[in-house]
Order: structure tokens, then sequence, then C-alpha cells
């Protein structure tokens, strides 16, 4: 395995960008331990960017580090680009992982819009620590589980942080249905070329005006739609 290439700058992972790597220095700033340091970055990250799938799935500075850092929100994609992107500025390699779930974390008029409640190429973090890959969720900020009542995904660094399949109150969270694999940097055409097919209506537009964190409820199994 090419470990090179998950250090590298992506045209998406631009670990090369001045304010991704100064974002990236100041979260870590005081602590000399890889690991302490990729925790700090999850933290940055996770709570630092606020989760918004409302933005246009179409705009592919919505899936670049260092343009979701500059407007402090974005999707998972971005998210976990921008986790990725950090590490690599701090010599962490890393790179992003995807799979496709069914989320009970919706609002009415995202569901209105894709008339499901699976999402394709859901993404997380990979990041190479200690001679292994280790998977982090950092989309779901902190803000946003507390509104909805999810406890905040936590990341120690050793063991995969992937999303609960049940909330604190016992209903269905997220089940993951098929694993996409890891890549070096986001596969922006693949997941165009499927979310048009998916999503066509949120493909067509702008993305959905509005605050998701306001919108956002949390489904219990066989419940009614929001």
């Amino acid at each position: 395995m090419d470990i090179a290439q998950f250090l590298a700058p992506g045209a998406f992972i631009d670990s090369d960008s001045p304010h991704v790597i100064k974002f990236a220095k100041l979260a870590i700033e005081g602590t000399t331990d890889s690991r302490a340091a990729v925790l700090r970055l999850y933290s940055a990250v996770r709570d630092g960017v606020i989760y918004d799938p409302y933005v246009s799935l179409a705009d592919p500075t919505n899936y670049r580090a260092g343009s979701v850092l500059a407007i402090s929100r974005g999707f998972c994609i971005g998210k976990s680009a921008l986790l990725a992107a950090t590490a690599r500025v701090i010599g962490v390699p890393a790179r992003v992982g995807f799979a496709d779930v069914r989320n009970h974390l919706t609002s009415r008029r995202l569901y209105e819009m894709t008339k499901t409640d699976v999402f394709i190429w859901h993404s997380y973090t990979e990041l190479y620590l200690s001679g292994r890959w280790v998977k982090a969720t950092p989309a779901f900020d902190r803000a946003l589980c507390e509104r909805v009542g999810l406890k905040p995904l936590e990341f120690d660094g050793e063991t995969d942080s992937l999303f609960q399949p049940f909330d604190p109150a016992g209903r269905r969270h997220m089940e993951y249905l098929k694993d996409r694999g890891p890549f070096a940097d986001v596969p922006f055409d693949a997941i165009q070329s499927d979310f048009r097919e998916a999503y066509p209506s949120l493909m067509s537009g702008d993305g959905l005006d509005g605050d998701f964190r306001s919108e956002a409820v949390a489904e219990s199994p066989g419940s009614s739609r929001p």
C-alpha cells in the first residue's frame, strides 16, 4: 500500500489549503502526540462545522475541505474530507470511506424531496494510526445531536467510530446497508452520477432553503414520516 497518496493534497481533500492548514494547527496547539492531535481535529471538525444536508449536492465546493471550512457548514462528505485534510496537514495518513445507509435522522422537507430514508455515498474518514486504519464519523455536530436527543458520536483513535444503530431512547438511528470502501480523494464524478439517479429533485436545484437543525427529527421505527 502506498501511504504517500494518503498524505498528499487532493482535489477535494485539499490539505494544502492555507485555511485548512491554519485550522489544523490551531486545533492541535500545545499537543505533540499524534493520537491526541487527531482527537482534537475530530472534535474541531465535528462541532466546529455545522452539519447541513440542505447544501447543494451538485456543487463541487460542498465536497471540498477548504470550501466547507470557509463557510463552517457542510454535509457528511465535505466534513469527512475536511477531517482527512486536517489529518494530512499534521502528517497522519487519511482517506475517505463511503457506505449506503438507512438514516432515521431527517426532516419533513428533506424526505419529501428524496422520498426515501436511504442515503447513498454516506461518508466517514479513515485515519492511519498505530499501523492500522481506524474509522471516524464527524458528521453530526454536538448542537444537532442535543437538539434531536442523540448522544454525540465519540472517537478514541483506537476503535471504529460509526453511527450508533439506536439512539439513547431505543429508537432506530442508522443502518449500514452497503460498504463502498475507501478512496484517496472524494470520487466526485461517481457520486454525482449516482445522486442524479437517486435524488433527481435534490440535484436539480441549489439545495433547500431553511435551517436543517431546527427542522430535524430522529424517527422511531415504524413511525409516520415527519
